[in-house]
């Protein structure tokens, strides 16, 4: 499990469609054989550890759902290690398991050094999406702010600019969504409620 609480940025330094290696520093500091660390927001397995980067088998369903096919050498990552018993929970859970990926419509400068990014969601996520509510977005912990049919609206503040991959981001791109894992619970036990005698 993960909070959306991006450690460090790192960089692809290879990757050949099926087996991606990351460089690194931070993420690494605790980091075993078998350790779990997400990239851009999807859990992948850390294998092959040096001193400075680690590789990660990316499965073909992974690269169906996500934004991983889009990486090539030197592309900038959001990278975070998962939550221990004693870690403070700052954004929410994150699974680290990608619902899909979307489309940035625009990343537009506000005042202040903050910025407004909108994403167009796939229709099928709108039922897990609240104003207000969580969602992460290549593994960062968001707030909602605006929601107008299939697109949805979060203030980046200038640290999360200054600390993740969202300065590269430009209108096109596609961008990594999780939704609230806690909504989809609900949904099914409600619907299970529905369907008894």
């Amino acid at each position: 499990m993960f909070t959306g609480i991006i450690e460090e940025s790192g960089t692809v330094g290879v990757f050949t469609g099926t087996r991606l290696v990351v460089n690194c520093s931070t993420v690494l500091s605790d980091a075993h054989e078998g350790s779990s660390i997400a990239v851009n927001g999807v859990c992948l397995t850390a294998l092959n550890l040096t001193g400075s980067s680690f590789a990660a088998d990316v499965a073909p369903e992974t690269l169906a759902r996500t934004n991983l096919g889009d990486l090539k050498h030197g592309s900038r990552v959001n990278l975070e290690r998962p939550v221990t018993p004693e870690t403070r929970l700052s954004g929410h859970i994150v699974q680290g398991h990608v619902d899909s990926a979307a489309e940035v419509i625009a990343l537009d400068e506000l005042k202040d050094g903050n910025w407004w990014l909108k994403v167009r969601v796939p229709q099928h996520l709108d039922k897990y999406l609240v104003h207000k509510g969580s969602v992460a977005i290549d593994g960062i912990s968001l707030t909602i702010a605006s929601l107008e049919r299939d697109v949805l609206g979060v203030t980046i503040i200038p640290h999360t600019m200054a600390v993740t991959t969202l300065g590269v981001r430009k209108a096109g791109d596609r961008v990594n969504i999780e939704v609230d894992v806690l909504a989809k619970h609900v949904e099914k036990l409600l619907g299970v409620r529905d369907t008894r005698p």
